[in-house]
Parts: structure tokens; sequence; C-alpha cells
């Protein structure tokens, strides 16, 4: 890495600061129609960012719903490479707001941790890719590659409208290296490259008995209880074991190749630091698996909110006659979100309970995706954070999901490779979301270093 580019990064770091906090005051929460104009914001502050940058061209392109960011410096030539860099900046609902110890949207730093809804998924490790090409052409006025950026909106919301633009501009992106910072590191000072991502299929399902909320003297224990029937439906998709019990859930799942069951052995369990980091006493899932395999190589069925009659202070004597669960699930290779969704609907049907109704509605999807390692591209950022972190790096899964990274590894053809600079511990997605600014720091320098090192391979 330049000593000038990081010099410049040093001189510049409160200045930077300031700017991404600029950024986390910005409300672009993709899901809620009310911060549609949020949104947009957002995707016109990066335009200008990307130019004060020194990006050649930038473009804020609509979409049926969330503009895309794009921008592009290919003054390095022809011949020389192109690195594509992704990442997104829109992000999560707050709820429960109460739970936040600082406003979301009131980016405030304790204990050199930066707190704010985005901080780090995604609009802080974004911004880094943006920081350190400034940094690059400010302090030497050129870069030995091309670069391009495709930033989007509506990662949250499962990228509806990016795969159509990916294939249909396929000449736009073409590149020979695809770089995304929106995954975690192993744990503190444990850089982690990331070699698969777990897709996801969303539902939502509501029970319905009676016409309407009834008298609970009146008619409790002869009519059908929508919220009773709704716990009888979600108690069989699980069995004792943890086994997810939707009849073909796990059908067409690939094994892993042993070199990879060798790498994930090495790295432990990780049950104890799972315990500690999220303050339970036992871990729970699907029996013979650690909680590593668990969230890493293991598809989930999880219920992210029920709910349905009285939610007032109180007490309210009714029989509901609506109840609501909304689902998700990770996915891993082998698995389709479409075939899995049709496969609960099915598993739905077969259980509805007797005297009820089950209506239901699909969301966001995604395909998992798994990278083989054996591209040098690899290697280069393997060095590059060994460089910085002065430790090994560990090559991880992801629990998560990102879902165009498989339609990126479709229609583009190259290398991907997922470094990012989070933490397990951050709260991406959930109250008090934060960043440790000691890898807003490293992960600058981390990414000048692959950048070099990847221009070494010729």
């Amino acid at each position: 890495m330049t000593s000038k580019a990081v010099d410049y990064l040093q001189a510049h770091r409160e200045a930077m600061l300031d700017e991404l906090n600029e950024f986390l005051k910005i409300k672009s929460v993709s899901s809620l129609s009310e911060h549609k104009a949020d949104v947009v914001e957002a995707a016109n502050w990066l335009e200008r960012q990307l130019l004060h940058a020194g990006m050649e061209k930038v473009e804020v392109i609509p979409t049926e719903k969330h503009p895309i960011v794009y921008g592009e410096w290919l003054k390095a030539g022809e011949d020389a490479k192109t690195i594509l860099i992704y990442g997104h900046y829109d992000v999560q609902p707050v709820d429960p707001l109460h739970l936040w110890e600082t406003e979301p949207f009131q980016p405030t730093v304790r204990d050199n941790k930066l707190y704010a809804r985005g901080a780090s998924d995604d609009k802080g490790q974004t911004f880094m890719h943006i920081k350190a090409v400034e940094a690059m052409l400010k302090s030497e006025g050129e870069l030995p590659f091309n670069v391009k950026f495709l930033i989007e909106g509506e990662e949250e919301i499962g990228s509806p409208n990016l795969d159509g633009f990916v294939e249909a501009e396929k000449e736009r992106l073409r590149s020979d290296v695809l770089v995304i910072s929106d995954t975690p590191m192993l744990e503190p000072g444990k850089p982690a490259i990331c070699t698969g991502l777990r897709g996801l299929a969303a539902i939502e399902l509501t029970v319905k008995g009676a016409k309407g909320d009834l008298h609970s003297g009146l008619y409790g224990g002869a009519v059908p209880n929508a919220l009773h029937g709704l716990v009888e439906l979600l108690g069989t998709m699980r069995n004792k074991d943890g086994e997810i019990a939707v009849p073909g859930f796990y059908e067409g799942i690939e094994a892993l190749a042993d070199e990879e069951k060798e790498s994930l052995a090495a790295l432990g369990s990780g049950d104890e630091s799972m315990k500690a980091e999220t303050g339970v006493s036992a871990l729970v899932g699907e029996k013979g698996y650690t909680s590593r395999e668990r969230t890493w190589i293991r598809p989930t069925l999880e219920f992210n909110g029920v709910f349905g009659g009285f939610q007032g202070e109180g007490v309210k004597t009714v029989i509901p006659a609506e109840a609501t669960a909304k689902i998700t699930c990770r996915l891993v290779p082998g698995q389709d979100p479409e075939d899995i969704l049709a496969k609960i609907e099915q598993h739905i049907e077969a259980n509805t309970p007797a005297g009820m109704s089950v209506t239901t509605q699909r969301h966001d999807t995604g395909k998992p995706f798994a990278a083989p390692v054996t591209d040098p591209a690899f290697a280069a950022a393997a060095r590059a954070y060994e460089k910085v972190y002065q430790t090994e790096v560990a090559y991880t899964r992801m629990g998560g999901s990102i879902p165009v990274v498989e339609t990126f590894d479709v229609q583009l053809n190259v290398p991907i490779i997922l470094m990012g600079f989070g933490l397990p511990s951050e709260n991406f997605h959930a109250p008090n979301e934060h960043f440790h600014l000691e890898n807003f720091d490293k992960g600058l320098e981390t990414i000048l270093a692959f950048w070099e090192e990847y221009n070494k391979l010729g």
C-alpha cells in the first residue's frame, strides 16, 4: 500500500468520520414507504461522495423502487485490471426503538465504537471503499487499475431490481474481480474471508377462525381460537431435536468438500463465544451440529414475528379471529428458495387446524452462494489482511444473505471476494448497531493493501 495514501487517510480521519456521520443520519430504510425520499437522499449523497473521491462518471439510476448508484474511473486503460466494488446504502428498520441507548439516526461514539443504524451494515463498510479510492486519487493522482462502484438501495428487501440490472448491464459491469465488504470478521483481531452465504426465503401466514373477535366467556372452549391454531400450526414445523419437519426441506443439500470440513473444524465449535456474545446460558438448534455449523452450513426456519388478538395494556377477554406469523428460512447450496416456499405452503395446507383457514404471502428470496477459493485473488486478500492485522486470516461462511451475490456469480463470472470488517457482535439489524472504529482504520489500510497485492498478480 502506498505510504502517501495511508498518510492521507490519517490526516483526514476526522473529516471522513464527519462525512460518515452525515451518511448515517439519512434514514434510508428501504422497507418502509415513508422513507422513500430518504432513500433517494442517500443515493444522491453517494453520488456527491463518489464525484468528490475522483470518479470520472457517476449515475443515480432509477428502478421500480429505489435507485442504484453507479460510478467508474477507467483511466488506467484497457490493459489494466478492473475492480468492481459492491455495497448497499439502505438499512433495516430501527424497531424496537426503546431498546436503543442513543437515537439510531444520530451517530454517537462510545468506547471507540460508532453507534447508528447502518454503521456496520453496510453504510460504514461501503463508505470505506470510497474513502480508500479518494485517498489514492488525491495523494497519487491516479490508480494502477480501473475501478467501478455498484451501490444499491434495496439489499435489505431482497434486491428485487438488481438481478435484472446486472443481467442487462453485464458489459458495463465487466471486471476482473468483485469485492464486497458486508460480512463479519471471525472475532476481534481475527480477520476472515467469507466463502459462502446462505440464501433466504420469507413467508407470512395468517390463520383465520371466526368472522370477528368473540367474547371468551360466551364462546371460549367451543369456537376456534386463531392464536391457538397458529401456535399449533407453528409447532408442526420443528421437532424436539431442532430439525425442520417440513417434508423435503433438506432435499438436495450439497455436502461440504473435505478441505472445507477440515478448515471449519480447525476453527472450533464457537459455542462458548456465541453464548458469551449473546448472553444466553445454552444454545439450541439442529442436533449433532456446532453453533458455527448451524449458522454457516445448515439451513434454518425461524419465526420472526407472531401476533394476534389484544396487544394493549391489561386484559381483554376475546377469542382472536386472526393471528399472523412471519417466517424466514436461511438456505444453503442445493436449496432453491421458491421450492422451499412451495414446500412450506404444502405443509401449512396439510396441517391447517380444524375450523380455520390459512392464507400466505411470499416475501424476500435469495439464492445461496459458495465460492471456491482457488483463484489467486483470495490469496491476495489473505496477504492484505495478514499484513495489517498481523495474524493468519480465517476462511469462513456467513449465516446471513446478500441476495445478489449468486446473481453476480452467474452473470459476471468473476472471483467474488467477501472481505468484511464488521464483527458478529455489532448488532446488525438490531438495536444499538455499531462499528468498531479500530476496524474502520485497519479496514481502510487493508483495502489499500489488497489493491496492491492484487495488482501484483499480473
